[in-house]
């Protein structure tokens, strides 16, 4: 391994959303430093299931169909 091209390795504390927080290894920031989290798997709706907006019109079904809406086959 060649020596001198690897980042510095060290240990961080990470602070989740809801005031939690846990130790891990980085090369973000310096040893000691501190990364809190905007968002995490505790507040983000990927992971907690929240509310998903579904834009209806915007399809190509809905467009298809708002333009052959006066097409009348009987």
């Amino acid at each position: 391994m060649k020596q001198d091209i690897h980042p510095d390795y060290h240990e961080i504390t990470v602070v989740m959303t809801d005031g939690t927080s846990y130790q891990t290894r980085s090369t973000w920031g310096k040893a000691g430093d501190t990364m809190k989290l905007d968002i995490d798997p505790n507040s983000h709706p990927a992971w907690t299931g929240g509310a998903q907006r579904i834009n209806t019109q915007d399809t190509q079904v809905a467009k298809f169909n708002k333009k052959f809406e006066g097409f009348g086959l009987k």
